[in-house]
């Protein structure tokens, strides 16, 4: 019974090879080029010396970011220091008449005292209590608050890492998305951050590494550009420093 079941295994396997062999030709003739069987040589590898020696100086880069960031229907705010935050997020909660505000379990952000500016507006703090189902309670929120990790101005993205405490639902799951982007963590390529996590190992890797570049946008409904769909719908970008 072995020997038959290892027999049956090996018919469709060879099968299924046929299979893809011919879709392979199919799309070779379709495209009328010769079908590649082998691995193509590359004269290069990584990225080139003049990218990588790329490097602007801080307003340069805040100024790359912004547009970048700004041209895909984000908002930018230029911050001294994180009182100055603080008070930004007391403004937005007010003026988007804020109900539920989460924010993730850092120390930078426990700092800002929201629960005390906000006296109308439940705080939650992600991951802060067992009993509590977080993805629905991020989910209910009007407004999350995250600390970048990482930004890029060359891209206008931000990097940002899952931990215990720092749950991809904050980012993702809110109405409105405020992210913290103190300037020294802003740098030029994208590159200057990806180097980091080769660096640190595969063993080092966090849970999660998001890529925000701005509001969620969808076009895949009938070619129609709907903002919101698959996140948050409205982004402010916090830089400070």
């Amino acid at each position: 019974m072995g020997s038959e079941h290892q027999q049956w295994l090996a018919s469709m396997e060879e099968k299924s090879r046929r299979r893809q062999e011919k879709f392979m030709d199919d799309i070779a003739t379709k495209l009328k080029r010769p079908r590649q069987l082998h691995t193509p040589i590359h004269a290069f590898r990584g990225s080139p010396d003049f990218w990588n020696e790329l490097q602007w100086d801080e307003e340069q880069r805040i100024q790359a970011f912004t547009d970048n960031f700004v041209s895909v229907g984000a908002h930018i705010a230029r911050m001294s220091n994180m009182e100055e935050v603080a008070g930004f997020i007391g403004n937005k909660a007010h003026e988007l008449s804020a109900r539920y505000l989460i924010r993730q379990n850092e120390q930078a952000l426990t700092d800002l005292g929201l629960e005390g500016q906000l006296p109308n507006v439940e705080v939650s703090v992600w991951n802060s209590a067992p009993d509590i189902d977080w993805r629905a309670r991020a989910a209910e929120a009007d407004i999350g608050v995250v600390m970048a990790d990482y930004a890029t101005a060359y891209t206008g993205s931000v990097t940002v890492l899952s931990s215990p405490e720092k749950g991809r639902s904050v980012s993702l799951l809110p109405t409105v998305l405020i992210l913290i982007i103190p300037v020294e963590r802003l740098h030029t390529r994208l590159g200057e951050t990806l180097n980091r996590f080769d660096e640190a190992g595969r063993a080092q890797l966090p849970a999660g590494i998001h890529f925000i570049s701005g509001p969620s946008r969808s076009s895949d409904i009938e070619n129609d550009l709907t903002i919101g769909v698959h996140g948050p719908g409205i982004v402010y970008g916090l830089i400070v420093g």
